[in-house]
Order: structure tokens, then sequence, then C-alpha cells
């Protein structure tokens, strides 16, 4: 404890002198905790480059993976792969803007004697020092109901699979038992202590995505497969929006970014995240959809068309336990925020800050039963919420910081080499804040809207089994006519 306390102390001290003095990498006391080695520091204290690096490829796939072959269906094959491409790299664009905020907030505050020895660095404040309050309530809002909804969609993802192993339960019931389970995140304090769990969680989702690739392959085309693509503007813009919400994974970038030793090693690490989550993501829909075809139309989940076997069953187990991690990922930021707002944040017991949490898992517990279908609320999400939170926000706040010559010159990180300076981040800036604002807010709005509020007519709120078979009946045997006397 002593030496991880000493780390944070010198993590703090030294970060204005190492990262803003030529960019001089951070010496001292927490290099020998980098370096030294001991069980609890190799599971539980994590600040590396490659922690955030699993932290950002392992929370931008999870249940998405499952929903990616749905969306294919309603935008064709090409589409599909053009717009994975398309807003992976819009993604990681808008989470190096975050990381530059980050940074440019923390230098500000540094040189005014801030010290953030218990308190972690959230995006609402960010915005808040870079451009004032109202820019903190527009990020605060955006950002705690992006991750409230995300997390309500693990739960109802956790439902979902389970039920594709083990059906005597209805996927209500499910959801009831795994929002208990869920519920135990209250007791991992930050991100720091996600080493481990980020490790595994990659893990999980790579042996998915090849499962799902190969057992498509192995299984072949359906019989009559039918490839219609897009058929439907309401069907297109429901895909390209569910697209849109699996690369807008970074409403936690602040906080992993935080929870580094030398944060300004961020900037292109959710790149290349991006770029190894594209060899789980695009394989793996293209070869489902190309099995399938039109049938993904009515199954958002891909387990449900692929044969059961141990193998699926592995890939679902596995997937539910990632699940259970990008639940914590989602929430853990929504925990911070609610201990800040009751005065329990800089409390160290572990215990009373989980008790103080638990209020935050409730009402995504509720939502999870209230709307059971996990596609739909993909899009829509996507739509209304991911497209300003992980795009418009931060491309106009960059703007916005930066708008005066004096702010350029004293910025804390210049332009990459490779753009024609501020006038080049502006006019990229510029570019996603409209086509986001047009495409995946309009159009993707009134499309995912449109199929969100078509499930709810058709299976109504507080379904029971949504997407389940349905049962057969015993079969009845004929009985003879009671004779008459």
């Amino acid at each position: 404890m002593l030496g991880e306390k000493q780390a944070e102390k010198a993590i703090v001290s030294n970060f204005s002198e190492a990262d803003h003095d030529g960019g001089k990498e951070l010496e001292g006391q927490e290099e020998k905790e980098d370096h030294s080695f001991s069980m609890k520091n190799f599971l539980w204290h994590g600040g590396s480059a490659w922690d955030a690096w699993f932290s950002c490829a392992s929370n931008q796939v999870a249940q998405v993976l499952l929903t990616l072959p749905y969306s294919f269906s309603q935008l064709g094959m090409v589409s599909g792969i053009v717009f994975q491409i398309f807003y992976g790299l819009l993604g990681s664009w808008t989470a190096y803007l975050i990381s530059v905020l980050y940074v440019e907030y923390r230098a500000r505050k540094e040189k005014e004697g801030v010290s953030f020895k218990n308190h972690v660095i959230q995006w609402f404040e960010v915005l808040d020092g870079l451009l004032g309050p109202y820019w903190k309530a527009i990020g605060l809002a955006f950002n705690c109901t992006f991750l409230l909804f995300g997390s309500v969609i693990q739960l109802i993802a956790c439902a979902s699979n389970i039920y594709y192993i083990n059906d005597h339960l209805d996927k209500r019931t499910w959801t009831y038992i795994f929002g208990a389970c869920c519920a135990t995140t209250v007791f991992i304090p930050s991100f720091h202590n996600y080493r481990i769990w980020s490790f595994l969680g990659l893990g999980m989702t790579t042996y998915t995505a090849w499962y799902l690739t190969v057992a498509a392959v192995v299984n072949g085309q359906v019989d009559g497969v039918v490839h219609t693509g897009p058929k439907k503007l309401v069907l297109y813009f429901t895909g390209a929006t569910n697209i849109l919400y699996t690369f807008g994974g970074h409403a936690v970038t602040v906080e992993i970014m935080h929870a580094m030793w030398k944060p300004r090693k961020f900037k292109y690490i959710y790149l290349l995240a991006t770029l190894y989550v594209f060899t789980l993501t695009i394989p793996s829909a293209t070869a489902v959809y190309w099995a399938f075809g039109d049938q993904l139309l009515n199954h958002s989940n891909a387990f449900s068309l692929l044969p059961k076997n141990g193998w699926r069953d592995a890939a679902v187990i596995l997937m539910l336990i990632h699940q259970f991690i990008t639940f914590g990922f989602a929430c853990t930021p929504l925990y911070f925020v609610w201990e800040k707002v009751i005065g329990m944040h800089n409390t160290k017991s572990i215990c009373l800050r989980a008790l103080a949490r638990l209020p935050v898992v409730i009402p995504i517990w509720f939502l999870a039963i209230i709307f059971p279908f996990f596609g739909p609320i993909n899009s829509a999400v996507g739509a209304l919420l991911v497209s300003f939170t992980v795009y418009i926000i931060p491309a106009m706040a960059h703007m916005l910081t930066y708008r005066t010559p004096e702010a350029r010159k004293n910025a804390a990180e210049k332009p990459p080499h490779c753009l024609p300076g501020w006038t080049g981040m502006f006019l990229i800036n510029m570019f996603i804040v409209v086509w986001v604002l047009v495409v995946g807010f309009g159009f993707g709005g009134w499309a995912s809207m449109t199929n969100f509020v078509r499930q709810v007519d058709t299976f109504g709120l507080f379904a029971k089994c949504y997407q389940c078979k349905p049962s057969i009946p015993p079969p009845t045997h004929a009985v003879p006519p009671t004779p008459h006397h």
C-alpha cells in the first residue's frame, strides 16, 4: 500500500514537469512501481500504455459483436464493411481529440496548483475547465445517459446469451440474476484495477469473434439463403447507426487516460485498438451474413442461428464474463459521478464506496427489464447519444478551445505533423460535426426510433422472453370416447 501511495504522489507531482518539458518521460518512484513485480501489482494495479490498449480494445467490442451481422443484413455486405472502417477511423480521431483536451485541462489546472491525488478527472470536468459550466452540463447529461443505457444493454445481452445455453428460465428471470451478479462491480475502485479483467476480456472477445467466423464458414450457407441487402431506408440507417455505436466506446476515455502513469502516451492507443478490433468485427460479421443472409433481419443475436455445441456454449460463457467486465467499464464513470454528488469520492474504504454506489445499479436493472431488445436499443443509443457524446461534442469542444491565436500558441499538444496545422484539424472537425449531425443523428435518429417503436408495438414492454422460440406443446394422445350407458 505504501509503495502505491508513493507512486501516486510521484505521478501527480511529476506530471507537469515530465509531460510539459519537451515530452520527457516520467521518472522516479512510479517508474520503480511500474517495473517492480508483485502479484498484487500484476493483477490489480495497472497504468501502462498496454493496460490502456487492452482497456480500449476490450471496451469497444462486447455484445455489439453479436449484433453486427444483424446490421450487415440491414446494410448489405459492402456498406457494412465501409461503415465499419469509416466510423472506426472517425472514432479514433475523436478519441485523440479527447486525449488532447484532457492534457490541456490538466496542464492548466496544475499550473494553478491543483492536485488530483484522490480525484479522478472526468470528461464533463474537462469541458467545464476549458469551456465553462454550460458545456459541463451538456457533457454530463449526454455522457451519463449514454453510459446508463450502455450498462442496460450489457444486462439485456447477458440474459439473451445465457438463454441459448439454458432455456429453462426465461430471459427476464436471467436479467434478474445477472443484475445481481453485475452489481458486484461496485467493489472495483477505478480503472487502475481493471488490468487482468481487460486482458481476459479481450481474449474472450477474440475467441468469440473467431468462433462466429469459423462456425459460419463450416456451417455453410443455409438452404435458400438470400442477401437482398438494403431494402428500406429505415433498415439501412438503423444498421449504420448500430455501427456508429460500435466504435463509440470512448465515453470512458478520460477515466482510462487518468489511470495511466503517463497519460500523454494515450494519443494513438485508441487507433491501434481499433485496428485490432477490425480483425474481429469484419471477418465475423461478413461470415455470419454470408451464411445466413436475410434470416438475420429477425435475429439480432448471431448466437441464435448457430448450431448448439460445445464451441458455441464456450463462446456464450466467455461472452457472458466479458459482458460483466464491460458492465463495470460503463458503470465505473457513473459511480464516480454519483460519489462526487454525495461527497463520497475521496473515501478510502472500498466497502463504504461500494455501498454508496448501489443506487446507481437499481435503475439500470429496472430499465433492462422494461426494454429487453438490445439490437434496436444499440441503434437508438448510437443515434441519439453516441453521435453527440463521442463525435460532435469532442470535435466542437476542440474547435472552441483553440479558437483564439493565444490558445493555439500555448497549446499543450500541437496538431499532428501529417496535417496542415490547425486549419487541417478544423476542417476535419467540421466534417465530423456536419456528417454525424445529418447522417448519424438526423437520418439515424429517425430510422432507429422508428425501428425501436415497432419493436415495442410488436413485443411490448416488460417482454418476458424477447425473440424466444415458441414452446412446443406436449403431444396429445387420442383418448377413446367414454362409452354411454
